[in-house]
């Protein structure tokens, strides 16, 4: 209709102050917007798990090169190789449980970890959420676990018997053994406490210079470095079984 004032206006308009007025069943601009910004609880939940992924891998992946640098260092005690090619060395450092148990199942998961999570924060999640990415981080974390696990027994009994090293035995005169093993026939707990923390009993070793140090140090980063990776490996099974659910990224 026309107006007073010559304008045409519509019933329509004049009673929604000249706006259009939405149709039955369609959502108001504003509304769908607020809506649309909002992620929904999987794709937080996803957001989430994409974020452990980039925090859990590098940290791996830092805990499984210091456990493959450790037990390589066991190796050379005093940084000679000489007392490795002569066999003087013990049967618990000869393992190398930080190189094949804290290292390659560990870093292995870390790799694949760290690869899809970065990417998934990189690429907007175009293949990187898939749920059978995650499948595969939290069957490799269960073999990083495994791994360190083993390298925590190994380090812990390594640790315990004490190194191989040439010392006087007041029967059988100077000879190469485990001075610490055999002490006495005395409890393991016992044995460990006289060694670990009377430094006066480690001038028992002569040769090589300064084993028992080498052994204490090393074989204590490797129980420190393996309960680490037994934490954050069981973190990101349980981050893989959310991924394997709701993905990586949200939107998966």
């Amino acid at each position: 209709m026309e107006s007073f004032w010559g304008k045409e206006t519509s019933w329509g308009e004049a009673s929604t102050g000249g706006k259009e007025r939405p149709l039955a069943g369609e959502s108001s601009p504003q509304r769908s917007k607020s809506n649309s910004g909002r992620p929904s609880k999987a794709g937080r939940v996803a957001m989430c798990v994409g974020k452990c992924s980039r925090i859990v891998g590098p940290c791996l992946l830092v805990l499984g090169t210091l456990s493959v640098a450790a037990s390589v260092l066991l190796l050379f005690p005093g940084g000679t190789w000489r007392y490795l090619a002569e066999g003087h060395i013990s049967q618990h450092a000869k393992a190398v449980p930080g190189v094949w148990g804290g290292g390659i199942a560990v870093l292995l998961a870390a790799t694949h970890i760290t690869a899809v999570g970065w990417r998934c924060g990189c690429a907007g999640c175009s293949d990187c959420g898939t749920r059978r990415n995650a499948f595969v981080s939290a069957v490799l974390s269960k073999l990083a676990l495994l791994g360190a696990a083993a390298c925590f027994v190994l380090s812990g009994v390594g640790l315990t018997n004490g190194p191989l090293c040439f010392y006087n035995a007041t029967e059988h005169g100077p000879l190469w053994g485990y001075p610490f093993l055999d002490a006495g026939g005395q409890e393991p707990d016992v044995r460990v406490e006289n060694y670990l923390y009377d430094h006066h009993t480690w001038s028992t070793c002569l040769e090589p210079a300064g084993i028992v140090a080498w052994n204490v140090v090393l074989f204590s980063l490797l129980l420190l470095v393996s309960a680490a990776e037994m934490v954050l490996a069981s973190l990101q099974i349980l981050n893989g079984c959310l991924g394997c659910l709701c993905g990586f990224c949200e939107g998966k």
